[in-house]
């Protein structure tokens, strides 16, 4: 019995774990890399194992970096069932179309560039009809309810509190006469946060597969009403400057996270009456998705659906659909606009930025995780100058960020997630985070906790039935596979095409600062000539 790590090793997106046993294999999550560039470009190479010959598949929750590869699996040969809950499932119905359609307009870009430099064309990673075939594999299951997709193995979904569906997954399994339980977190949420019920915990397992996007920092704790006054400052701060609020915002929980909040604070007469659009099709369709499970609502969100009427009903709350819609929102005023997608990757929210960064009067307000090497880590990090669709932007609008909306729990928070474990019999895995995040919480799980944690790499592949001896207690047990291929470069977070941008960006202002011809073309000729 082997585990395998294909995606969220050494870096945090694309989730892709292989479990092998004599009898049958499976995967837990097929996610897609983001982020850099050069990170990216691993959603292009072929996957390391032969997706024909997976008997299944699990997925923790619906969010792209988890299921974005999925249609690609499906169309190298893949042909199994795909295990989620019924949440999940409506996600994908809208979220699988929408990654196919996006790559497709991207790459008809690129080749319109590439025809122009000479270049070959290239071709989407799947389309449409990937997606399609991919979603008409789903079947959806019930959480705390264990069912067996093959014999010698069992798996129980559990709530994760991340975002709607989101669950980790507990699963037992039996090989060469010997029983094993393997449990994968996928994403966690922290308690109390915006409409979702707080994770479930687990008591005890052999193996454990933890993510540790913020393995390695906690921050500022904020209760609920520290959450939704520090939202209303930031828009009172906005209104006096008299321009717009553009917030991007993943389509999927953060916008809806942040609709029943605003709505709290407009019933509260706490903010204006200013506008909010929610500029996203993609949005529009979750938040209906939303609206059918309220069986998933905590108390509090449950309180104002019935107080209220409705979740996400406020005549002050606009959605929009077609492209004139959104490109109209450019020539108003004193409006919030929520876009996709949340770290500035792709989508309408470039658009935005591109109209509206330059502006003073104008405040982008963070609310999510930006990873490195992504247009919205650049902006919270400080950046004067970016590049948005090859042009050069000025960074003149405020920049805002709120912690307290993250999905993910911090260090302190995993922690008290793990507080309740009363064994990990065998190892801990440590995934889904940046090397030193993912390393640090490792070190803090054995040193500090006792418990035998390694953070593995992409293609690093271990065995999972071998015994811990008395005199490896302190010790890994689940062995490096020898034979195993080496273990893929991860690519850096920040890669050389970053580096590119941002000498760009440095050549363009000590050309305009630079007033000596003579200074500027001795400084280029070097350049050139150490190229």
């Amino acid at each position: 019995m082997k585990i395998s790590f294909h995606g969220a090793a050494g870096c945090v997106t694309g989730s892709n774990y292989l479990i092998e046993t004599d009898n049958f294999s499976f995967i837990v999550d097929c996610g897609m890399f983001q982020g850099s560039k050069t990170l990216k470009e691993n959603n292009y190479k072929n996957f390391a194992y032969n997706p024909a010959d997976v008997d299944f598949a699990l997925l923790t929750h619906a969010h792209i970096d988890h299921t974005g590869l999925l249609p690609k699996l499906v169309k190298h040969g893949f042909n199994g069932p795909v295990y989620a809950t019924a949440p999940t499932v409506d996600l994908l119905r809208y979220l699988l179309p929408d990654s196919a359609h996006i790559q497709e307009i991207e790459v008809m870009q690129k080749n319109r560039r590439n025809e122009r430099k000479g270049l070959e064309p290239i071709s989407p990673i799947y389309d449409e009809t990937d997606a399609a075939n991919a979603i008409a594999l789903m079947k959806s299951v019930e959480r705390h309810e264990t069912f067996e997709p093959v014999a010698g193995c069992r798996v129980t979904f559990h709530n994760a509190g991340h975002v709607l569906g989101s669950s980790f997954i507990e699963i037992e399994l039996e090989d060469k006469g010997k029983k094993r339980k393997i449990i994968f977190s996928g994403d966690l949420g922290e308690d109390d946060k915006p409409i979702l019920n707080d994770p479930d915990r687990f008591s005890e397992t052999d193996f454990l597969v933890v993510e540790s996007t913020y393995g390695n920092r906690n921050r500022e704790k904020q209760t609920k009403e520290g959450r939704l006054q520090q939202l209303a400052e930031v828009f009172k701060r906005a209104e006096k400057r008299g321009g717009k609020i553009i917030i991007p915002a993943f389509a999927l929980e953060r916008t809806q996270d942040l609709l029943h909040d605003i709505l709290i604070l407009k019933k509260q007469n706490k903010i204006s009456g200013i506008k909010v659009v929610v500029d996203s099709p993609l949005a529009t369709d979750i938040t209906k998705v939303f609206l059918k499970y309220p069986e998933c609502y905590d108390e509090d969100a449950t309180e104002i659906m019935e107080k209220m009427g409705g979740l996400f009903d406020h005549p002050d709350f606009r959605f929009t659909n077609s492209v004139e819609e959104s490109k109209a929102l450019n020539h108003e005023k004193r409006i919030v606009i929520m876009s996709a997608s949340g770290m500035c990757d792709a989508g309408r929210i470039k658009h935005h930025l591109k109209h509206n960064l330059w502006n003073p009067a104008n405040t982008v307000l963070f609310v999510g995780y930006q990873a490195e090497g992504t247009l919205g880590r650049l902006l919270v990090e400080g950046a004067k100058t970016v590049r948005i669709h090859g042009e050069e932007v000025t960074t003149g609008a405020q920049i805002e960020q709120i912690t307290g909306y993250s999905g993910h729990a911090d260090q302190s928070g995993l922690l008290k997630w793990l507080s309740g474990v009363k064994e990990v019999r065998q190892q801990i895995f440590v995934v889904h985070g940046e090397p030193e995040s993912a390393d640090a919480f490792a070190v803090k799980l054995n040193e500090e906790l006792g418990f035998r944690a390694v953070a593995p790499r992409m293609g690093e592949v271990f065995e999972l039935l071998a015994d811990q001896s008395a005199a490896a207690a302190a010790a890994p047990v689940a062995e490096k596979v020898k034979e195993a291929k080496a273990p893929e470069a991860v690519a850096p977070a920040v890669d050389s095409y970053n580096l590119y941008a941002q000498l760009t960006l440095q050549l363009a202002d000590f050309m305009r600062n630079s007033k000596d011809e003579n200074i500027r073309r001795e400084k280029l000729k070097k350049l050139l000539a150490e190229i």
